[in-house]
């Protein structure tokens, strides 16, 4: 079950954008692309790694920088939810910095937080939408775990964002399509008390496909 925590993020998304939350045509569905992790997963994991990386426990002020809730489904390539799959974020404060910066971060900032998949394979978070880094377009790592699997590790982007075009990680996706499916747009949230997006990133791990069309989807 979803914490309370969760379930308001959700119920918070329907209300939202009812676009975000159209049921997604799984049925052997084309994988989530891969992407590389890199160097700014935590070199020590925070004490406080809930799935609010806006308040850090013990800290009376929020995270700066625009509220993003971000949530989706979890499902394998037969379309059928992944329950109990822990999910990682980590990414840049809004201006920008990661958790392991020691100078310039948004202290009030987590950097990086957990979820465990439900039993429909939903997740959550609420985070703030990411600052670009380096030659980099603001994007969110996320890794999932499922129990006698290896770790998968992706990157969610925003849709409309200009350094994209240039980034170095999304665009070695050379099929135009693969790079689409890591790009979400991020929808703003009318009447909110604080500047707020909603984004709903759906992953599909590669479990159960048959190699012919797994390799088919690659390709």
């Amino acid at each position: 079950m979803l914490c309370l925590g969760r379930q308001r993020l959700w119920v918070t998304a329907i209300a939202s954008s009812c676009l975000l939350l159209a049921p997604a045509a799984w049925a052997v569905s084309a994988p989530t692309p891969a992407q590389a992790a890199v160097a700014f997963y935590p070199v020590q994991l925070p004490e406080d790694r809930d799935n609010d990386l806006t308040q850090v426990r013990m800290h009376t002020q929020a995270a700066s920088g625009v509220v993003v809730e971000l949530f989706g489904q979890i499902v394998d390539a037969q379309g059928e939810p992944v329950a109990g799959a822990q999910v990682e974020i980590w990414q840049a404060d809004a201006g920008g910095h990661y958790f392991n910066e020691h100078h310039g971060r948004d202290e009030n900032f987590q950097g990086y937080g957990q979820a465990t998949t439900d039993s429909n394979g939903q997740y959550s978070f609420v985070t703030v939408r990411p600052g670009a880094v380096g030659t980099r377009a603001p994007h969110i790592n996320i890794a999932v775990s499922v129990a006698g699997k290896p770790r998968f590790v992706t990157q969610c982007y925003i849709r409309g964002e200009r350094h994209n075009a240039r980034d170095p990680q999304l665009n070695a996706l050379s099929n135009p399509a693969r790079r689409e499916q890591l790009i979400v747009p991020f929808v703003p949230v009318a009447g909110a008390k604080v500047e707020k997006q909603v984004a709903r990133f759906d992953i599909v791990l590669g479990l159960n496909a048959p190699p012919t069309a797994l390799a088919a989807h690659l390709s």
